[in-house]
């Protein structure tokens, strides 16, 4: 039995939240977000609260009460709050700058590398700090992700990019004969 999917989605203030079919709509202001259920979990929605419930007693049914319950609460939380990832650059000649809708990152390769900013996203960079902040877990952690990707830290002098709250484990070097 799913503990996630017993437990109702509080609609946060100035959120509306309609239901089309078995497509679950919640807009604020000019931003919707919208969920598909296709039918595989019921969807009851009571006052500030959207509850679901399995449909049948298949295996993959109650797989799917718990993610799309998630799903939605993720939804909410984005449009209420948002979500927002920080990564940290670590090293001699590491930068990273915003130029033209880009972040340019240069990270020890002989060329800059520029990564288009998605639509929906919102980067800023202070020293060597670069925040990722945005309305969609799923696309704010893949952005951060690929950001990372480009040069992950090495454990040795923990040069590169990684998470603020990312803790490297360092190896030592070479030790000398005695």
């Amino acid at each position: 039995m799913s503990r996630i999917g017993k437990q109702p989605v509080t609609i946060a203030n100035g959120i509306d939240v309609s239901l089309e079919g078995t497509i679950l709509i919640a807009k604020k202001g000019n931003l919707e977000k919208r969920l598909e259920t296709h039918g595989r979990v019921g969807i009851n929605i009571e006052g500030n609260e959207v509850t679901f419930a399995k449909v049948g007693e298949a295996k993959e049914s109650a797989a799917f009460w718990g993610t799309y319950r998630a799903l939605f609460n993720n939804i909410i939380v984005g449009l209420d709050k948002g979500f927002s990832k920080s990564l940290e650059i670590n090293g001699v000649g590491y930068r990273a700058a915003i130029k033209d809708n880009a972040l340019n990152l240069q990270l020890g390769y002989s060329h800059d590398i520029n990564f288009d900013i998605p639509k929906g996203v919102e980067i800023t960079v202070e020293k060597n700090i670069v925040h990722i902040k945005g309305s969609d877990k799923q696309i704010i952690g893949q952005v951060a992700a690929k950001i990372r990707s480009f040069r992950p830290p090495e454990p040795y002098k923990g040069k590169g990019v990684k998470y603020t709250d990312e803790v490297i484990i360092r190896k030592a070097g070479k030790s000398a004969k005695k």
